[in-house]
């Protein structure tokens, strides 16, 4: 008898060991719409082989980078496992969770400080409501702050509401807020900003763009003005399926988390450096830069105030009103300094 139970014992730990010892690495395909070779993909690389490193290459990580065409694509693969994780920005995290919108209102923010503030109190509310969804966040990202290029000078909220604006396809919640308030939203593809720019009577005539993208994709040229006011960081965040991040070990998981946060802070870090020398690069080639003096600096903020209150149903208000008490609270604390 005793000898029958060890015989079953023995049978029943090696059918567990083997799956275990034959399980081998967890390969992480990831996607993401930012060019090859760009500093995000750099940094997503180099995340990877941090991976790889501190998990004794259990972790393998293959960044597909210029060949994804839209973040609608890359969500609708991750569905089916053909990925499984995304650098997606605001407008593919908030086709999974509309709360990712309240990073993406235009004139909520006014400066970095205030954005991470904000960021990391909201954090734990949309990993949770990520989480919901089937997805876990792994780090967020940001590739400097959207300002506004365009043929005409402009100088007033009134200018920028005349202007033919492009606004990001498969983001209709955002382009409702623009048209709600007086914008001429126009939705296109990405790619079809420096195209529609060069027509003389092109789809739009104003582009809101970060100004590394905007001196990438060479666009600034037939868009020669910039307004310097601050429309929106953009930001994004680096996402994992629960497919594949039950693959992982909890141990293996502290890992990767750990060298995704110091992406994040790289990310963070590097993108005011990434603005200025875009911008001065721009400039040496005939970009003209509309600085506001006090005054019209001041109307124009009063104005984008007034806007940054009609999210318009593109926030769930628990995010929204929680998004909105840290921000007074950020401003109150500097005020009181």
């Amino acid at each position: 008898m005793f000898e029958r139970t060890f015989r079953c014992v023995a049978v029943l730990a090696l059918s567990v060991a083997v799956p275990l010892a034959a399980a081998g690495p967890v390969t992480i395909k990831l996607g993401t719409i930012a060019p090859d070779n760009s500093p995000w993909t750099t940094a997503l690389r180099t995340m990877g082989a941090s991976w790889a490193t501190a998990t004794d290459h259990r972790i393998r990580l293959t960044v597909f980078a210029g060949t994804i065409p839209s973040e609608s694509s890359a969500i609708a693969r991750m569905s089916i496992d053909g990925l499984q994780a995304a650098m997606l920005m605001i407008a593919g995290l908030s086709e999974i969770d509309r709360g990712f919108n309240v990073l993406g209102i235009p004139f909520f923010f006014e400066s970095d400080e205030e954005l991470l503030h904000v960021q990391q109190k909201l954090t734990p509310m949309l990993s949770r409501r990520l989480e919901a969804k089937g997805f876990h966040l792994l780090s967020w990202g940001n590739a400097g702050w959207i300002q506004i290029f365009s043929k005409k000078p402009i100088r007033t909220v009134a200018d920028l509401q005349r202007a033919k604006l492009y606004t990001t396809q498969g983001d209709p919640e955002m382009a409702q807020w623009y048209t709600a308030n007086g914008f001429h939203a126009v939705p296109l593809a990405t790619g079809e900003i420096p195209k529609q720019l060069k027509l003389p009577t092109g789809a739009i005539d104003a582009a809101p763009s970060p100004p590394v993208f905007a001196l990438a994709l060479q666009f600034f040229r037939d868009a020669p003005y910039m307004l310097d006011v601050r429309v929106v960081p953009l930001i994004g965040a680096t996402i994992i399926t629960d497919t594949a991040w039950n693959k992982v070990s909890p141990e293996d998981r502290v890992r990767m988390i750990a060298a995704a946060g110091v992406m994040e802070k790289q990310l963070f870090a590097q993108a005011p450096g990434l603005d200025q020398k875009s911008i001065g690069e721009m400039k040496s080639a005939g970009l003209t830069v509309i600085t506001l003096d006090a005054a019209g600096a001041a109307q124009f903020r009063a104005a984008a105030e007034r806007l940054t209150t009609t999210p318009s149903g593109m926030v769930p208000p628990e995010v929204f009103d929680l998004a909105v008490r840290e921000r007074e609270s950020f401003r109150r604390s500097r005020a009181a300094r």
